[in-house]
């Protein structure tokens, strides 16, 4: 019964999303035959078919798989750094205390603004990734010490009287009480990467990127590829965002399954 309640809830969540997503671009559609400036607002139908056209091009895919790549590794790094601090924190507070102004200044500051400082002494190629590692790093750090500090002493405790082995403690008390503040900071991570990411690609203008192709849009004015491109974003950081999450669930239920 609840599952099958449950499997309903989940269909009419479904439903819903389709038909916000419709309304939308019924919206879309008739603000832009009201305008009617294709310049400045572009049907959805006319993107729709620009988008086709592009998937057809020889460096579509190729530009698409380049701005990925650099953008998940910034990600990827900034994920691992960041847990390597948090464990250092969590060890000695010095390092906490060493890193607090560091990471309070990274997220303070525009990230237009550490674009522009970036291009002084690093490639534009390698801007994005950069970039990227910058934005994430402090949402990783964070979310991570919180996570360890949030670890139940009481069970702790108790798992030591009982000499349970160091394995075992990782595997069922602190991975546990960490995964929900690691899982959070990756769903917002993984977003503040692409936005940043492109950012970086727009400014810094690097051959063969997703904001290249954006840039010359703006330069050009050519409004449907524009939207098409921001769509395309919009695709792959969704698409990656839910691989990447499932594949991170999996691996959480394997490593905490009971023999």
């Amino acid at each position: 019964m609840n599952r099958s309640t449950t499997n309903d809830n989940s269909k009419k969540k479904q439903s819903i999303r389709i038909w916000a997503v419709i309304c939308w671009l019924l919206i879309w559609e008739g603000a832009s035959r009201i305008l009617d400036q294709e310049i400045l607002l572009v049907s959805p139908v006319f993107v729709a078919k620009r988008l086709c056209i592009l998937t057809g091009d020889q460096d579509f895919f190729q530009r698409i798989a380049y701005s990925m790549s650099q953008i998940i590794l910034g990600f990827l790094l900034a994920t691992f750094l960041g847990i390597i601090l948090a464990i250092g924190s969590k060890l000695n507070r010095y390092i906490e205390e060493f890193l607090q102004p560091l990471f309070a200044v990274m997220k303070a500051i525009p990230v237009a603004s550490f674009i522009i400082l970036c291009l002084v002494f690093l490639s534009s190629k390698k801007l994005s990734t950069f970039i990227v590692f910058l934005m994430v790093l402090p949402i990783m750090y964070t979310n991570m010490l919180q996570g360890m500090k949030s670890l139940d002493h009481e069970r702790m405790e108790m798992a030591t009287v009982f000499e349970v082995p160091w394995f075992r403690k990782i595997r069922y008390i602190h991975i546990p009480a960490i995964w929900p503040f690691f899982y959070a900071a990756c769903k917002v991570g993984i977003g503040f990467s692409f936005k940043s990411g492109i950012a970086a690609e727009v400014i810094g203008i690097p051959d063969g990127t997703i904001g290249e192709r954006l840039y010359e849009s703006k330069i050009y004015l050519d409004t449907p590829d524009l939207f098409a491109w921001t769509i395309v974003i919009v695709i792959i950081s969704i698409v990656f965002e839910k691989i990447f999450l499932l594949l991170l669930r999996w691996l959480y239920r394997k490593i905490t399954k009971r023999i």
